[in-house]
């Protein structure tokens, strides 16, 4: 399926994003030449689970900095992005732009 080699893609990027560090749905589209699926990326990290190397989609969020997804997971990926030194206040990465890894500036694609 084509949708199968565009998350490997995806994947490929977010396995890149330095610990401690997040981008965003849209980021990770615009640097694959696909900026208007930021859906695409978020349906990606939530299929992410049976991809060898482990993804880590935890440091995916939206353009704001909200975690978003499924909300049942919210904590976990709130503890695991806390385990990694950022800091999160009512479901939000507090100094966004500071944390923020922007892979079209990070990455030769």
């Amino acid at each position: 399926m084509a949708y199968d080699k565009f998350f490997e893609h995806i994947y490929e990027v977010t396995r890149q994003i330095p610990e401690g560090r997040v981008t965003s749905y849209g980021a990770i589209g615009k640097v694959l030449g696909a900026g208007n699926l930021s859906r695409m990326v978020g349906r990606a990290m939530g299929e992410c689970g049976k991809a060898h190397p482990p993804v880590p989609y935890y440091r995916v969020v939206n353009s704001t900095g909200v975690l978003t997804g499924d909300p049942s997971a919210a904590h976990r990926r709130q503890e695991l992005l806390e385990a990694e030194g950022i800091v999160i206040k009512n479901n939000k990465v507090q100094d966004f732009k500071k944390v923020f890894w922007d892979p079209a500036k990070e990455l030769d694609y």
